[in-house]
């Protein structure tokens, strides 16, 4: 089987030569370890390259932008991956001042601004200074809400809207299974949205309706563009449990999700419903009355256990099953024995595909992360 005809027949429920294998994206630090080089992908080290190039002109961001291309797919060829994941960070705003090689601020210094700083270490680019942010309140949420459905209403996406999906179905999506975006649908994790979903949630409804209205329309964009696997949902829970209750999931979330599935099955495409933590307190109403096909970003370590997804949800897609956390603070001996009991399970269950869930952070030993592979290409 090509990877391609490995994961359909997966999904499909039909019996596979093995188990499909991914990974779901990995720091810059990760994808020079595998390319031996250094490389043109990650998050946090992206979003700093592109401020970066951004800076020094048009010719120097297009150069990072074909380099970003093509090493999106090298990463997961090098590791003959079943599912190519494309996701990536940027930053695609020009800094106003280089203050040092890993500072930049942007803005206008005598208005709104901020400093964004690199850290190699780690690889995070984020926010350490700037002009105060006055924090949203519930009287703000009015105004986001109506852009939002004109947003909804006036937006016609096209293949060039996913120039990532766009180049790697171009290029490998005859021999590989390329993962689909834009169908995701949240509640902002911020007070004030928060407090909506309690006392005003027909408005927070209005909001994951018009993020449902875009995504459907993404949904047909990439049925077009020959993808069958596409990544949504968004993140609301911790170890503990989701943010908010199963009565606000409900009435906030639920009718909104059903509109993706449906449009996803109008596409003939997979609506994988993508959130870490511990999903168990909506999962009956998330997995069956929403009609999400599928379930990405297992978090093992927060009870999401691949064997009891399958007992509770006998048809629902699983993607995962090696936490991130095990590669990133395991021994090699504990991710052979994480990657080994997954294998298990998507041989004797099936509609599973097995890889590490979340992002490979970019202090993971790099002997964990070999022994991952070498273990998925062994014994799957």
């Amino acid at each position: 089987m090509t990877s391609r005809e490995r994961v359909r027949a997966a999904f499909s429920g039909r019996a596979t030569d093995r188990v499909p294998i991914y990974c779901a994206g990995v720091h810059g630090r990760i994808a020079s370890h595998i390319l031996g080089r250094e490389a043109f992908y990650g998050f946090g080290i992206q979003g700093w390259r592109e401020a970066m190039a951004l800076w020094e002109g048009e010719d120097a961001h297009a150069e990072f932008v074909e380099r970003t291309l093509a090493d999106t797919i090298a990463w997961n060829e090098a590791l003959d991956l079943d599912l190519v994941f494309v996701g990536g960070g940027g930053y695609r705003a020009r800094p106003t001042r280089i203050i040092d090689e890993y500072t930049l601020l942007f803005g206008d210094e005598d208005a709104s601004w901020h400093v964004m700083r690199f850290d190699p270490e780690t690889e995070l680019f984020q926010r350490v200074d700037g002009s105060p942010v006055r924090e949203r309140v519930l009287e703000d949420l009015d105004a986001l809400v109506e852009a939002a459905e004109r947003d909804a209403e006036e937006y016609a996406p096209t293949p060039d809207s996913f120039p990532v999906q766009k180049h790697a179905a171009e290029r490998v999506g005859d021999r590989r299974e390329v993962f689909g975006a834009g169908i995701m649908v949240w509640v902002p994790r911020e007070r004030a949205w928060l407090e909506a979903m309690v006392l005003r949630p027909e408005l927070v409804l209005r909001w994951t309706m018009a993020l449902a209205k875009k995504a459907v329309k993404n949904a047909r964009v990439m049925g077009e563009m020959g993808l069958w696997v596409i990544f949504g949902g968004g993140d609301f829970a911790g170890k503990n449990g989701p943010l908010y209750s199963p009565r606000s999931f409900e009435q906030c979330m639920s009718p909104a999700v059903r509109e993706v599935s449906r449009g996803c099955e109008e596409a003939g495409v997979l609506h994988m419903f993508a959130s870490d933590g511990n999903l168990w307190p909506v999962a009956d109403e998330l997995f069956g009355n929403c009609g999400v096909h599928g379930y990405h970003e297992i978090d093992r370590r927060a009870g999401m256990d691949l064997e009891r997804l399958r007992d509770r949800f006998p048809d629902l897609r699983l993607m995962g099953g090696i936490a991130c956390e095990t590669l990133h603070v395991g021994t090699v001996e504990q991710v052979r024995e994480e990657c080994l009991s997954a294998l298990d399970v998507a041989k004797r269950r099936g509609r599973i595909m097995v890889g590490v869930s979340n992002t490979v952070v970019s202090m993971t030993p790099f002997e964990n992360f070999d022994a991952m592979i070498e273990t998925l290409h062994k014994h799957r």
